[in-house]
């Protein structure tokens, strides 16, 4: 008897301290299903936008980061024609022959994996060859977004993070981006989530998803074509 008025009188305190520290029993919905992810503009209109400092590649104001997973790098950046300029590539943007172009800001996305582009997204002849238009690359500019370029090798971050990637490199010392927050700079952003990033001019409605698996880009409300014709998807 004298063991079960123990285990009582431990039970009641246990009940007590409970009830004292204001503690709560969390106990698991099984039934509970997650709310869908936001849609790309959606994510880049409500999220937390973060301090830019943090991400900074130099008195340029270029801001680049990386995905908690490897598997996404982007910067929010300048282009001068086809130039742009990247902390982590070698690039012609500060040639001085093209300073006579305008600069564009541009957001700038590189994967480690990644689809081919579909069909309709090819943007380049490739020198009139129709060869070599590769995904794993993704370009922002204030009105128009692209998959896909004109190359014969691997992006940076395929050589870094792929599967045969040296994991070493100066994208190896980009800062993360938090899943779930954003970065903004000259009027775009970009944020970390649902497997990959968002790229997207909110006040135009322009913006691209990136990710292993699929990607999506998004026209602005007068580039989209009439409701009628509306269902064809840019996600492979």
């Amino acid at each position: 008897m004298e063991p079960m008025r123990r285990t009582v009188w431990g039970m009641l305190a246990a009940l007590f301290l409970l009830g004292a520290t204001g503690c709560a029993v969390t106990v698991e919905d099984r039934g509970y299903v997650a709310p869908p992810p936001l849609p790309p503009m959606e994510q880049l209109e409500q999220a937390a936008l973060v301090d830019p400092e943090d991400y900074s590649g130099g008195a340029d104001g270029v801001v680049s980061f990386i995905t908690a997973d490897r598997t996404v790098a982007c910067s929010l950046t300048a282009a001068r024609g086809p130039h742009i300029n990247l902390p982590y590539e070698q690039n012609s943007f500060s040639d001085s022959e093209n300073n006579k172009l305008a600069i564009v800001p541009v957001a700038h996305c590189e994967l480690a994996r990644y689809p081919k582009p579909q069909t309709e997204d090819v943007a380049d002849d490739c020198a009139a060859t129709n060869l070599g238009y590769l995904g794993g690359v993704a370009l922002l500019t204030p009105d128009a977004a692209t998959y896909g370029e004109c190359r014969s090798g691997v992006t940076q971050m395929e050589a870094a993070y792929g599967p045969r990637g040296s994991k070493a490199g100066p994208l190896a010392q980009l800062t993360v981006l938090a899943d779930g927050k954003i970065l903004e700079r000259n009027g775009l952003r970009c944020s970390a989530y649902n497997g990959g990033v968002a790229c997207g001019n909110v006040s135009a409605g322009v913006g691209f998803f990136v990710s292993p698996d699929h990607y999506e880009l998004i026209a602005g409300p007068a580039a989209n074509p009439p409701a009628a014709t509306a269902g064809a998807s840019k996600t492979p």
